[in-house]
């Protein structure tokens, strides 16, 4: 099961469908998980009791086992990748105060 590291130690890691619910995710091998999330994508080894036991106070009721059809890791977009896009505007006033407004800082 792939998990999350944190500051007490690693959670679950939950991941939505195609149609946007909840769903939480077993591999039947470590292979098939790397090939899936890549090598970095830290796990643990639960059986399918134990995964369904730690989803279902969360909500998820949706066990997805060796899911395939997943799209690759792109990182998000930075202001600098974003103003290197052909055709990308030149940030303006208002453009900077939308931006501020979404921060929550003054423009």
């Amino acid at each position: 099961m792939p998990v999350r590291p944190g500051a007490h130690g690693v959670s679950t890691r939950l991941f939505r469908t195609p149609v946007g619910a909840r769903t939480v995710v077993a591999f039947t091998s470590p292979g098939r998980l790397r090939t899936t999330l890549g090598a970095a994508q830290p796990w643990i080894p639960l059986s399918e009791a134990a995964l369904r036991a730690l989803a279902r106070p969360l909500g998820v009721h949706t066990l997805t086992v060796d899911p395939v059809l997943t799209a690759p890791y792109t990182p998000a977009p930075t202001r600098e990748t974003v103003a290197d896009l052909p055709g990308a505007l030149p940030a303006t006033p208002c453009a900077r105060r939308v931006d501020a407004f979404v921060r929550g800082t003054d423009a």
